[in-house]
This record gives C-alpha cells, structure tokens and sequence, in this order.
C-alpha cells in the first residue's frame, strides 16, 4: 500500500503523504516504506501532530467528529476496536482485549466476518508452479488467475472456519497487542505450499530456510520490507524456490487443513530407496562407516571427560543422561 502511495506521489508531483495511526506498528512500516522508496518524501502524520491531539484524544473523539459532520464511517463507539480488511486477511485489533474468560467473544458473532461453522468436510486440489505461484484449485470452475484463485480460497476456506488466529503480539515499538485474525485463504495456501517443499526441497536447503524465517518475519514484522538485509534473504528464498512445483491435495474441514496427498514432477522422493523390502540404489553396508565417522567426536568427547575426572567419568555421564 505505501509503495503504491509512492507510485502515485510522484506520477502527481506531490512532494507530501499522509499517514494516519498513532500506536500501532503500521506507522513505522508505512513511513519507513515511504522513505526507502523516496528519501525526499515528507509524510505527515496527523496524530503525531500536538494541534491534532489537542482536538482529538482518540477514537471516540474521531468517531463523534464523523457522526456530527455526516462523513460515513464504519466504527461505532459500540466496537472500541478497528478492523483491516484486504485481500489477505481482516484483522480485529485493540490494545486493551480482555485476555482471560475470552472465548464468548473472541470468534462470536462479532468476530466471524469471513469464517464460519460447517460440518460438511470439503477436498481440494491447489496446482503450483515454480517461485511461489498457485495457479489453480480443482475441483471447481478452475480458476486460473492467481487473485481469482485467492478469492476462491477465501470463500471456500472461510466456509470451513480455516484461518481463525489468536495471539497477543508484541509491536515494535514496546506495546503488547492483542490481534484477532481471518485469513482463510492464505492458511490453505501456506499449509499446501510447505507440504510440497518436503517433498521437492534439499534437506540443507530445508535447514537453511528455517533458520532464516525468524529474521525474515522480523524484518517484515518491524517495517524492513525495502532494506538490503530483505533483499539478501529474498535472493536467498527465491532461489530455493525454483524447483517447488506440482500439486498438492488437502481436506478442509471444521477449522483444519488436511494435506491427504502430493505430486511433483521435481520430486526428491525415491521409493525404491526409501522401502524397507527392496533392494535399491541404498547399500546398507555404507551406514558402517558413517556411522564411524560420525562418532569419531563423540569418543573423542569421552576421552576428554574420563581425563578430566578420571575416578567419576561414568557418574558424570549418568548425570548427563
């Protein structure tokens, strides 16, 4: 959204962007956006502004100021909460949710905009090709357009009460938070898509990748989209990706996604090597050596241990075990 807002600056000459929010971490993702992409930007921020917050203390004053000047608006002072809406998700925030005898409202009737209850089980198919592109969901119309198929998800995923999230998470600038999400589609998607790394990604590659995504969710996390540490770790994921295409098949049903099922033309997965009653490309008699090898260290260790406490080594391995 801020690169965007970007985009349209400049195809106007505007020199100015305007950003509203005062607490939560949007702010610093926006502006901190705003300025990688146009170091020469200003951004003004209202609530920030101490003219501003002389006139309007919070929502409920913003609130009172719509109703009393006709401008149409969703929040009431009923919902002391704001809600994002986009394509990936619709978010139910406030800093101060009761986090204890909560489950009446956390998914009630209020907080159900894009998940509900079914009972029925649904299977679907999700095609994908290389790079992290979903292509297409089967059985149905087969959508084949990427945001058609999203929308698809959204629907169908949303049918079955996929998606529900609860969590109080800790924002970058020291508040704690309580968030209350929807994001059926994107749950499908990510459930789908890490099946099919297990079965066409590299082992170290696998390695490689998770410990990568703490920071990768950190950065994105903190507002770092468009910073060189994202672009070393973006090369980094878009290269592990080049071999995960095919097709995987998952049940949705009551809340979860079930993975019942996958195919890859990239494949990594050899079943004559893996069988445990034929005779394949494996030769057991290998695993003598490895297995020597790999315990040369651990001897070592031992040695080190019986000298260093020659009269108590085994009360000292006891202890460790």
């Amino acid at each position: 959204m801020a690169k965007r807002q970007i985009e349209i600056a400049e195809k106007e000459g505007a020199g100015f962007v305007a950003r509203r929010n005062r607490q939560g971490n949007d702010q610093v993702r926006f502006e901190m956006t705003c300025y990688a992409l146009n170091p020469g930007i200003k951004v003004i921020a209202p609530w920030r502004d101490p003219e501003f917050l002389g006139q309007f203390k919070g929502r409920t004053d913003l609130i009172n100021y719509a109703t009393k000047h006709g401008i149409a608006i969703t929040a009431t002072t009923k919902k002391p909460y704001s809600e994002d809406e986009n394509l990936m998700h619709i978010s139910h925030k406030r800093v101060f949710w009761k986090t204890q005898n909560c489950a009446r409202n956390v998914f009630g009737k209020v907080f159900r905009r894009w998940t509900r209850r079914t009972v029925k089980p649904c299977w679907k198919s999700i095609l994908w090709m290389a790079y992290l592109l979903p292509l297409s969901t089967t059985p149905t119309t087969s959508p084949t357009i990427p945001l058609e198929m999203f929308n698809y998800l959204n629907k169908i995923a949303g049918e079955n009460a996929i998606g529900r999230v609860d969590l109080v998470e800790n924002r970058f600038i020291g508040i704690k938070s309580r968030g209350i999400y929807e994001t059926p589609g994107a749950t499908v998607l990510w459930v789908a898509h890490r099946d099919l790394e297990g079965l066409a990604m590299d082992k170290e590659v696998m390695h490689l990748r998770d410990m990568m995504i703490p920071k990768f969710a950190e950065l994105i996390y903190n507002g770092f989209w468009f910073s060189p540490e994202m672009d070393f770790i973006m090369s980094a994921f878009n290269k592990s990706q080049e071999y995960i295409d095919g097709r995987v098949m998952v049940a949705l049903y009551k809340g979860n996604v079930q993975v019942i099922g996958r195919e890859s033309p990239t494949s990594l997965y050899d079943k004559e090597l893996s069988s445990m009653e034929e005779e394949g490309g494996f030769d057991a008699t290998d695993s003598t050596g490895f297995i020597n090898i790999n315990s040369i260290r651990l001897k070592a260790h031992n040695l080190v241990l019986r000298k260093k406490r020659p009269y108590n080594w085994r009360e000292n391995l006891a202890l460790r075990s």
